[in-house]
């Protein structure tokens, strides 16, 4: 099909596409709890004739399908479908009917751009190239639903023909409506998290020399801790150390037994990932024995770095030049400090995940990812669908 056509066919669809966004974002479900939104995913597979498994082990609410002749190569695309605990304040007619849930990271955008792929490469079936394989993921939201799919099987050939490559894409604020960015190697980082509780002995808060106080010890390792991004980590490479809770103490006047630190680590790569974890807990230790305090610390492994295939970087880049026109690609110039689960899809085989502009033309920049003000821009609906088409159609000659 001519580019000409492509645009043309997905065009088609964009009425009903708009209104199913709008449908979806009114029903938003947290992870693994999607119920009503993978039925309404199964019954647009349903009215475009495309079979379709639903329910995976340990994921009841993902679906999957697939297209094309299984003995070709395999493309799977990828879209996540759960919500936010967040109460909505964006005032669209189309809001969460559902009370402290919210679409607040654009997942009813993504739901809707692959179900707008499946129709249009459904159409064009019998001249497929590639077997295409369709992912509806629940639980990316903390949920780990990409590590539940991965152990399923959906890629390895349990679940469907076995994936030559995989594809994932997320609407992004602060790029304009009509780009794509990505880049080869880490896009996103990994999301461990940890927690040190010291141990003192409490006293009266005149009396500090009659106990051991953990309040002191726990500010002074929030403070340390971010000695390991400014003096262990290469300046050239990327980390971030935020503790995100501190919690101790009863009264003012009363100096307690424990002293509580939480929060979250971010690296690019295995290495520093190994090298951040070992600091931390070295630190915290180190620093509970100089204030005679005992520590009890926990690691959280979260989701890994997301790291791009170099060469389906330089694919979905040389696509979105084609596709969309030379000036529609930009090149991410770092890395994001946010993660996404779709690095367990990257582990397993070759892919890229890719950023898709939600930030509307001549309007003022748009609230961020996780806000109660987030909507996401309808007009970049074609663009995903655009390059999810693309990717599939073109992958024999990349």
């Amino acid at each position: 099909m001519t580019n000409g056509g492509l645009a043309e066919a997905v065009s088609s669809h964009l009425p009903r596409l708009t209104d199913l966004r709008h449908r979806l974002h009114r029903i938003p479900e947290l992870s693994f709890q999607e119920h009503e939104t993978a039925a309404a995913v199964r019954a647009e597979l349903d009215r475009l004739g495309i079979p379709y498994v639903a329910g995976i082990e340990g994921a009841a609410t993902g679906t999957v399908a697939w297209i094309g002749d299984p003995a070709k190569p395999c493309v799977a695309l990828r879209a996540d479908i759960d919500a936010l605990p967040i109460v909505e304040q964006t005032g669209v007619p189309y809001a969460s009917t559902h009370a402290g849930r919210m679409h607040a990271c654009g997942h009813d955008g993504h739901t809707t751009m692959l179900l707008g792929a499946a129709a249009v490469l459904k159409a064009m079936e019998r001249d497929l190239p590639v077997c295409v394989k369709f992912v509806w993921q629940p639980a990316e939201e903390g949920g780990g639903g990409g590590r539940v799919m991965c152990e399923a099987g959906v890629l390895d050939g349990r679940v469907g023909p076995k994936a030559s490559a995989v594809f994932g894409l997320h609407g992004w604020p602060g790029l304009p409506v009509g780009t794509v960015a990505t880049k080869p190697g880490a896009l996103l980082a990994a999301t461990d998290s940890f927690a040190a509780t010291f141990v003192g002995r409490g006293c009266h808060g005149a009396f500090p020399h009659m106990g051991v106080d953990p309040i002191v010890t726990a500010c002074e390792a929030v403070l340390n801790l971010q000695q390991f991004v400014s003096r262990e980590l290469d300046p050239t490479d990327q980390g971030v150390v935020t503790v995100g809770k501190v919690y101790a103490g009863t009264a003012t006047n009363i100096i307690p037994d424990e002293a509580t630190i939480e929060g979250t680590a971010r690296t690019l790569h295995p290495a520093a990932r190994a090298a951040i974890q070992a600091s931390i807990r070295r630190r915290c230790q180190g620093i509970a024995a100089a204030n005679n305090c005992q520590v009890r610390f926990a690691w959280t492994d979260g989701y890994p770095p997301t790291i791009n295939d170099p060469a389906m970087a330089d694919y979905v880049a040389a696509t979105a030049k084609r596709a969309l026109g030379p000036d529609r690609y930009l090149t991410a110039t770092r890395a994001s400090m946010g993660g996404e689960d779709f690095a367990y899809y990257l582990e397993q085989v070759p892919g890229c995940f890719f950023l898709v502009g939600v930030e509307r033309p001549g309007a003022p920049a748009g609230p961020p990812l996780h806000s109660d003000r987030f909507d996401f821009a309808d007009a970049a609906i074609p663009v995903g669908v655009r390059m999810f088409v693309e990717l599939a159609t073109n992958f024999t000659k990349a």
